[in-house]
């Protein structure tokens, strides 16, 4: 099919507004695939995801959603929620998600605070809004149900999709204007109630642009997988907005844990994942393909140190360009079965990435580079560019963005990206984070290097002070100790007060019993695995490793193997997998003690 050639339409980078991004980016591309199923099963082009979205739209306003109101979405991801955001926006109304995970309590705080009349769900989620209702949300008149209607106070989506043949939508979508608000973030509140970050089609705007100019996805020609949750402004931006901007086709993953499979059937151009992610397939490599004492392995190794010495500054020696030259077949092989060889960039964030793991990608031609944003900014901050990756930086500042460190270390950014409208119905927390320049703070301890580099510390609210008054980033010590051992799932290192550090380790769900069955452990369930002395053995081990890299004061002194796991959206993470540090640690109070003769 004939695309419209891009050149003969306005640029949808240049629009005003989001809904005016996406009707340039159907008028320049609409036979383009934008939204597809791994399958084809559903498989929509611009033009076709276009129809769709206005026909949802017309149903939505027969609903009664008008401009300004707000619109809860629980969809996982699939096509279905890139139409039902779109009928929202395109209303002027809000549309936000919600994490699957949430508790009815939860639920009800979000809704409630977002103030939404309609929410759109799939099925499985209905018992926890109605749950929700329960508790009280007067305002919320009606869940639209993907698979159809489940009783009272609900209805079809099918009845609700196409209801208004005559509905038209560009009366509504050209009376928007770049300080609406589009969307609203909430923070996975790790120390309190989650904060709804409202954003702007300006700030989401200025996000893709700036993006844009460090990583250059060629218009109509990137590929991308949706798998994060919708409710994280890295889903969002990387995977909803930007495709609406730049014509990128999404493939959705319903499953988050069949991300790496969709990889090779997608070959991504732009791939983003937490650092979790990038460490399993580093540990899975090293195993299946590198193990130890290989041709392969030696000549990893090699490249590991070329890239090392080039990142700083220094000559690399004949032999071991020679060594590393001798692997580039076997890398190509490499980058080929990971469906990683057509990347334009590929980055991690969210959390620190351990240097080896950086180092290994590098090592076998991925150019990993990690970025930092927050939901503050629309998930843009820094990235560093592909040509001038700084291994443990996050990058310089994305374009049109300012960036300087408070006294205290702490990052202070100004931008068309950070929150246009602060945060919802919280104006004495928005006074703290914006202050009157127009300054967030971020709450991000930081170093700038001499080329405007940003390294991050720490969160300025987890950083460790221990008895001797040291400060540490315990984020730092727990991605040198999980990067030791793919046993190592999670680990939370405890020490603030305290005259020595101790963590937390949480066994690997997947690669762990995997590791137990090679070494003749017959029970490899979670549990048994926590008490075995073999297992701990291996942990400790790779401590010892992990420790060898840490100054002496930010070493582990004793550990717990912590029975079971620890999974997104549960009592000690976040949707985002962030640790839930001070239910951590009111959890795991005995087993905390005990660490330090308690």
């Amino acid at each position: 099919m004939s695309v419209t050639e891009p050149a003969t339409q306005p640029r949808a980078v240049d629009a005003g507004t989001m809904s005016e991004a996406f009707r340039r980016t159907v008028a320049a591309y609409g036979d383009a695939v934008a939204v597809r199923t791994k399958d084809d099963e559903i498989c929509l082009t611009w033009s076709g995801l276009r129809d769709r979205v206005d026909a949802l739209a017309g149903g939505l306003a027969g609903l009664g959603v008008r401009k300004a109101d707000t619109v809860a979405l629980m969809l996982g991801n699939r096509p279905e929620f890139h139409v039902a955001d779109l009928a929202v926006m395109t209303l002027g109304a809000t549309p936000f998600s919600l994490y699957q995970t949430l508790s009815p309590e939860q639920v009800h705080h979000v809704i409630a605070d977002a103030g939404a009349k309609v929410a759109i769900v799939e099925a499985q989620f209905v018992s926890v809004l109605r749950a929700a209702q329960q508790l009280g949300l007067p305002e919320l008149k009606m869940l639209v149900v993907l698979e159809g209607a489940q009783g009272d106070g609900t209805v079809a989506w099918d009845a609700v999709e196409g209801a208004d043949p005559a509905f038209d939508p560009e009366p509504h979508w050209r009376d928007q204007s770049p300080d609406d608000l589009l969307t609203l973030i909430y923070t996975s509140g790790t120390t309190g109630p989650p904060k709804g970050v409202q954003l702007t089609h300006r700030n989401l705007l200025a996000g893709s642009r700036a993006t844009q100019a460090i990583i250059e996805f060629p218009p109509g020609d990137t590929r991308v997988i949706s798998w994060l949750p919708a409710a994280h402004i890295a889903e969002r931006a990387a995977h909803h907005y930007m495709p609406i901007v730049f014509a990128m086709t999404v493939t959705t993953c319903p499953n988050p844990r069949d991300v790496v499979a969709y990889l090779s059937a997608v070959r991504p151009t732009w791939f983003f994942a937490v650092p979790r992610i990038w460490e399993k397939l580093r540990a899975g490599m090293l195993a299946g393909v590198f193990p130890e004492g290989s041709d392969g392995r030696r000549r990893l190794d090699a490249a590991v140190r070329r890239v090392e010495l080039e990142q700083a500054g220094e000559p690399v020696p004949e032999a071991v360009a020679a060594e590393a030259a001798a692997g580039e077949e076997q890398f190509a092989q490499v980058r080929q079965m990971l469906g990683l060889d057509q990347v334009l960039a590929v980055n991690a964030g969210a959390a620190p990435t351990p240097r080896d793991v950086i180092l290994f990608f590098h090592a076998v031609g991925i150019p990993l580079a990690e970025l930092w944003g927050m939901s503050e900014t629309c998930g843009a901050g820094t990235v560093n560019p592909n040509d001038r990756i700084k291994i443990g930086t996050v990058g310089p500042p994305v374009e049109g963005a300012e960036l300087r460190l408070a006294d205290d270390g702490e990052v202070l950014m100004r931008s068309d990206v950070v929150m246009g409208r602060g945060y919802r119905n919280l104006p004495d927390q928005t006074a703290e984070a914006l202050d009157a320049d127009g300054w967030l703070h971020t709450g991000d301890i930081g170093r700038l290097d001499e080329d405007g580099y940003l390294t991050i510390v720490d969160r300025k609210k987890e950083i460790i002070i221990n008895a001797a008054g040291k400060n540490m980033s315990p984020a730092n010590i727990e991605a040198t100790i999980k990067s030791a051992s793919p046993l190592i799932g999670n680990a939370c290192c405890i020490g603030d007060a305290r005259p020595y550090n101790t963590a937390l380790i949480v066994l690997d769900a997947d690669l762990a019993p995997a590791w137990a069955a090679q070494h003749g452990i017959e029970d490899t369930s979670l549990a048994a695995l926590a008490a075995d002395a073999q297992v701990r053995a291996a942990v400790q081990q790779a401590v010892d490793a992990g420790n060898a890299k840490l100054a002496r004061v930010e070493q582990i002194k004793t550990f717990t193997v912590v029975p079971g796991d620890w999974v997104p959206g549960g009592e000690e993470l976040t949707p985002t997998m962030k640790l839930k540090r001070r239910p951590i640690g009111a959890k795991y109070v005995q087993e905390i003690e005990a660490m330090y003769g308690g």
